[in-house]
């Protein structure tokens, strides 16, 4: 078992890396935010990986923190979702949302996830919830904010990916002195829009 690598970045593809480890290439599958700040690192990288190993393939799956790696694995524990629907499901969401969404039980934000329709979102509520109960009780305080969670789901259903739409909210959340649901709204819409010109 690989637990992680560390090396050279040396070539990156759609949602791939190769990390040259002593002179051997190891490519991993990593998620888009992973990717998108893989390449911008100088220097050695570390990855915490997962190896899947089937009769007629062998692949690693990197992570650049360790509770990615840790809800990858409880992910592909549930009947129906398979590595590459994990990768999706953390490509587009943080962890802290994903946690929020499976306590919450709300099923639109997973079924914008490519590759969950809302039978597996049913079924991630159903078999995640208790897990995920324990991991929303640690998680800052900011992030149980229902005004924010609302601000969120509200992004989510103009379009916006659930990742796209907590980083937006995330983002004007200090800058707000009255942080109604409206007002996270229109902070966000904005900073998107200004985002999407630049």
């Amino acid at each position: 078992m690989i637990a992680h690598l560390s090396g050279e970045l040396a070539s990156t593809g759609d949602r791939w890396v190769v990390i040259d480890v002593g002179g051997v290439g190891y490519r991993v599958q990593v998620t888009e935010p992973a990717l998108a700040r893989l390449k911008e690192a100088e220097g050695r990288v570390m990855l915490h990986t997962h190896m899947a190993v089937r009769d007629d393939d062998i692949q690693l799956f990197g992570f650049l923190h360790p509770n990615e790696l840790d809800l990858f694995t409880v992910l592909i524990g549930v009947r129906g979702i398979g590595p590459q629907i994990a990768m999706n499901i953390l490509s587009q969401i943080s962890f802290e949302e994903f946690a929020l969404a499976i306590v919450n039980d709300e099923e639109k934000v997973l079924t914008q996830i490519p590759g969950i329709g809302p039978k597996s979102a049913k079924r991630l509520i159903l078999e995640l919830k208790e897990k995920m109960k324990k991991r929303v009780e640690t998680l800052p305080l900011e992030k149980h904010s229902s005004e924010a969670r609302d601000a969120v789901s509200a992004l989510v259903s103009l379009g916006f990916s659930p990742h796209e739409a907590e980083e937006a909210v995330d983002t004007v959340m200090p800058g707000l002195p009255n942080q109604t649901v409206q007002a996270l709204i229109r902070a966000a819409l904005t900073y998107l829009r200004e985002r999407g010109s630049a």
